[in-house]
């Protein structure tokens, strides 16, 4: 076997990926999440609730989701897909990728069951690459359709980011001394873009700011994003760049004091250690043949920055500097 398969507290199989510099990643085969993504130091970059339980059929709420094929309320599924929800198996045969032999990378894959073909009548694989690189966490989603009619869906990666948070859910996280309120956690690459603000009954706006801050509850879907958003972390001096293939949109969330109060399995101060932003197609979904295959990519780094007069150098890495 080429990475480690263990058993995890709540008694589902993991996946421990390492690489030589000591940058490690944990995936759970329930739900095909990411619940850990260390540095070389060591250090936690995913956001992990401070309530967080695995309570079946509930996802954990934290680290990297997979929504599919629905994200949000945007649909009658049940929230975020069932994707999440399911029991993944380890892919023997990701063709057309090449079998990955690395201790550092492991393919997944989940096929459309009886159950999911009752509540979303369509037939299809859900494949996914996760490979662990010096600095680097990349996901390849794949979906292919195996139903003999076409189909579309949307698709996110849910990031909840520890430092500051492809869902790809992907949630960050930040260290327990550091707070969103009055830091320097900033979005950019998102300016002058349209987004659906959740908040406000999906009205469509204009972003007007030079770059996403945080002072109070954000829910938004940006629309017809670049390839690449940088999470700026001026405290700590670190860049979390996300790249993205394949999903035009990208949502941002934080729940603030009172709607985090209000989820049961979230901490009453969670809200200021984490920041939710993600990769997804959502406001055009992917349209499949029968037999076709749509294939998207997220890659994540860290890269040092410095702050001054306003300005991050990380920009550069926008603009294809970095």
């Amino acid at each position: 076997m080429p990475f480690n398969l263990v058993h995890g507290s709540d008694g589902f199989p993991q996946v421990k990926l390492t690489e030589a510099t000591g940058s490690s990643a944990e995936v759970c085969l329930y739900g095909g999440q990411i619940v850990s993504w260390k540095n070389e130091r060591r250090e936690e970059l995913l956001f992990k609730s401070s309530k967080a339980v695995r309570k079946l059929p509930k996802a954990i709420r934290g680290g990297i989701q997979v929504c599919f094929p629905q994200f949000g309320n945007f649909g009658s599924l049940e929230r975020h897909g069932f994707a999440r929800n399911r029991l993944w198996s380890l892919d023997s045969d990701p063709s057309p990728l090449s079998p990955s032999n690395s201790q550092s990378s492991v393919d997944l894959i989940l096929k459309s069951t009886e159950e999911d073909v009752r509540t979303w009548p369509r037939r299809f694989e859900l494949r996914l690459r996760i490979t662990l690189s010096d600095g680097k966490l990349t996901l390849i989603p794949r979906v292919r359709n195996t139903d003999s009619k076409p189909f579309s869906f949307m698709f996110a990666l849910l990031l909840n980011e520890k430092e500051v948070c492809y869902r790809s859910l992907f949630l960050f996280a930040m260290p327990k001394t550091q707070s969103l309120i009055g830091s320097e956690v900033r979005v950019e690459g998102l300016e002058t873009l349209d987004y659906f603000d959740n908040l406000m009954h999906r009205e469509r706006h204009t972003e007007q700011a030079d770059a996403i801050t945080f002072d109070g509850e954000i829910d938004r879907v940006y629309l017809r994003t670049p390839s690449k958003i940088a999470v700026i972390d001026h405290e700590k001096k670190r860049t979390i760049v996300l790249r993205k293939e394949g999903m035009a949109d990208a949502a941002v969330w934080n729940p603030w004091d009172k709607k985090a109060k209000a989820i049961p399995d979230m901490g009453d101060e969670d809200y200021k250690t984490m920041l939710c932003v993600d990769s997804a197609a959502i406001e055009t979904q992917i349209g499949l043949k029968p037999f076709e295959e749509w294939r998207g990519r997220q890659e994540l780094s860290t890269v040092s920055s410095s702050y001054c007069s306003g300005q991050l150098d990380p920009r550069k890495v926008l603009h294809g500097f970095i």
